[in-house]
């Protein structure tokens, strides 16, 4: 169904827009009233990778270098970073 199929996309466009992106890398962006501060981390991977921020600008640089950091550590370890990993349903 058409219709059907447009709602969807329009769901998955709105959700990649609140994603951060870097190199292969995809992130989340959230906020905790509490501690007042931007907090996210790295989907689709097993490995935890989290990130935080007072500001956004804060926020996305803490994501490339926690992304940065974990490819220098697989590489003095030799091991193959995950990449995310995203299902996309036509």
């Amino acid at each position: 169904n058409k219709r059907s199929h447009l709602k969807i996309r329009k769901r998955w466009d709105n959700l990649m827009n609140k994603l951060l992106r870097y190199k292969d890398y995809l992130g989340t962006v959230e906020y905790s009233l509490n501690d007042k501060v931007f907090f996210g981390e790295v989907l689709g991977i097993k490995s935890l990778l989290s990130y935080q921020g007072n500001t956004i600008e804060e926020l996305e640089e803490d994501f490339k270098e926690t992304v940065e950091d974990y490819l220098e550590l697989c590489n003095r370890k030799k091991w193959d970073p995950e990449k995310t990993s995203m299902v996309v349903v036509n």
